[in-house]
């Protein structure tokens, strides 16, 4: 079945890749992985992640894992001696996220088969291609970490369903446990969940899940501590950090792995009473450690950004924005991003109410609830609730197919069966929601650029490829596409680890022509990379009339600056400061 829904899955997948216009994919964080890979590569050390053409003088010490750049930089070296070096790596940004919708579909497919039997692993196998179909996260070029985190939660949901709490699934699920923290801050609420899961089960099963439990807690904190010591340079082991792998996660992990394994081990037969206290005394030992290595990790680790940059950039980013934004600038998407979980998340609790597979069923909750907690408040957790809907929608497709019987138990439970089937698939919320905001003719209208889209364009890049290699103050959407295709260092890019140098960009444009002057010449001599078309830009420039941005838009070139030559049709303008 894997091979049957996998093969159709990867031609489409290759279809549309050949069809893209670019080998990289549409997120900025696709291009930003590319340059840290080439790097790599080019003989930068495993241990140092300073993106030195980033930011400030001294660079950006980037948050991302080395474990995504390993695979993508592997399959780069092996293909160069076949296929070139430019082709090696068109095909190795295509082959890794590819890849990864392979296992994805294994995942899945086994969680329903463990869940609902076959039936139920058709139905999750099934709707899980339409997943990878619809969304751009499997897409050739799509290299940032977002797909493998996506298949680790799938690995994890397939462990903690197994019935038979074999002490191999519940290894692996803190294997992928491990592995998610590692590569990338954001599942770390859901990994909470996994544990809390794992824990709970141990406080009311107790012996039968003793063995699985023990391999959870040791796999969970043996894989982080050989990814810790693998991963983070020596100088870094005891710098607490919040927004990846640092001592601050490691000891947590390592803490709660290491005392929830003891306490299965020794007090597995005790009564549910001693079980609970045993708890309390790992809870009291891990909020020890949290209090004591990394007190500031328990709170929001993007708190501290200055007040100006949350407003004109963190508030824009889209997949930070939280429900109440996602209601007031796009109510259209509020099914497609929402919907699915809720209605999981409800069936579960149909079931839990009527005493159907009560254990299973509050695992699928927690998880679906969570990830959808999680998108209420940031968006970016809707692509993990409306992953995880699909096991309990799978199981119930299946018993509403069952109880229609191919159709001959009445048009009622075939309507039923149906109609399920079709709102359980966000694709359809996002088409509906197109169609009350657009009408017809919004599913078929060509969305134009936006983000500095017109900004990017071959001829204004090679514009500046064919200056000197110097500093490019512009906005931040274009930064990293700067960072890929030309050698020159940008001061802003949209990383909130380059505040120092996003804050200084955004000030550049609204401060008045003179007062902007100044802060550039602070900067050496810098090119002025200038686009009225570019999103921010027509931002700092509605937010300050009299700001550098708004009189280079309305087309009053201070004294300071002189335009550099750029090609006919161009957006771009290009500024260096008159001597």
């Amino acid at each position: 079945m894997l091979l049957a829904y996998g093969a159709p899955t990867v031609l489409f997948l290759v279809v549309q890749f050949l069809r893209a216009p670019d080998y990289v994919g549409r997120d900025n964080d696709d291009a930003m992985r590319l340059v840290q890979v080439r790097d790599l590569i080019a003989g930068q050390s495993w241990f140092d992640l300073t993106q030195t053409r980033l930011g400030l003088d001294g660079g950006t010490l980037m948050h991302w894992s080395r474990l995504i750049d390993l695979p993508i930089a592997g399959l780069m070296s092996m293909l160069r001696p076949l296929a070139g070096a430019m082709q090696a790596e068109v095909l190795a940004l295509a082959i890794w996220p590819i890849s990864l919708a392979v296992v994805l579909l294994a995942a899945m497919g086994l969680a329903g088969r463990r869940a609902g039997g076959t039936p139920a692993m058709h139905f999750c196998l099934g709707l899980t291609v339409i997943f990878i179909a619809t969304s751009n996260r499997f897409l050739g070029g799509a290299i940032d970490h977002h797909n493998l985190q996506l298949v680790l939660v799938a690995i994890m949901t397939a462990m903690l369903v197994d019935r038979h709490y074999r002490a191999a699934s519940y290894a692996l699920a803190g294997l992928a446990a491990a592995l998610a923290i590692a590569v990338g801050a954001e599942t770390t609420p859901l990994v909470a969940v996994v544990c809390a899961i794992v824990t709970c089960q141990w406080l009311w099963v107790g012996q039968p899940v003793r063995s699985a439990t023990v391999a959870f807690g040791l796999s969970l904190a043996a894989s982080l501590s050989a990814i810790f010591f693998a991963t983070v340079p020596p100088r870094l082991y005891f710098v607490a950090t919040c927004d990846n792998l640092s001592i601050a996660f490691y000891s947590l992990a390592l803490t709660g792995g290491v005392l929830l394994a003891l306490a299965a081990a020794t007090a597995s037969r005790r009564t549910p009473a001693v079980r609970f206290g045993a708890l309390v005394l790992c809870g009291f030992g891990v909020a020890a450690v949290a209090l004591a290595v990394a007190p500031q990790c328990l709170g929001n680790p993007l708190a501290s950004l200055d007040p100006l940059l949350v407003e004109l950039w963190l508030d824009r980013v889209t997949e930070a924005r939280s429900f109440a934004a996602v209601a007031a600038q796009e109510p259209a998407n509020i099914g497609a991003y929402y919907f699915t979980g809720a209605f999981a998340s409800a069936i579960c609790l149909w079931r839990i109410w009527r005493g159907d597979r009560v254990g299973l069923n509050l695992v699928l909750l927690a998880l679906v609830l969570s990830s959808l907690s999680i998108a209420l408040v940031q968006l970016r957790g809707m692509a993990f609730s409306n992953l995880l809907a699909i096991v309990p929608l799978a199981l119930l497709l299946a018993d509403l197919r069952a109880r229609s019987n191919g159709g001959t138990a009445g048009t009622r439970a075939s309507l039923l069966y149906v109609g399920a089937l079709i709102i359980s698939v966000p694709a359809t919320w996002a088409v509906a929601g197109t169609l009350a905001a657009k009408g017809i003719g919004g599913l078929t209208a060509e969305t134009a650029a936006t983000n500095g889209g017109a900004c990017l364009t071959e001829a204004a890049v090679a514009d500046l490829k064919g200056l000197a290699p110097s500093l490019v103050v512009g906005p931040s959407d274009i930064g990293v596409t700067l960072l890929r295709r030309t050698g020159h260092r940008v001061l802003s890019a949209p990383y909130h680890r380059n505040a120092g140098g996003l804050i200084q960009e955004l000030k550049i444009g609204l401060a008045e022509p003179e007062a902007a002057g100044a802060m550039l010449r602070q900067l050496g001599q810098p090119v002025l990379a200038f686009c009225a078309r570019e999103v921010q830009t027509q931002v700092i420039a509605a937010r300050a009339p009299a700001g550098l941005y708004a009189q280079l838009a309305a087309g009053r070139v201070p004294a300071f600056l002189s335009p550099l030559p750029v090609s006919a049709g161009s957006p771009m303008r290009l500024y260096v400061l008159t001597p």
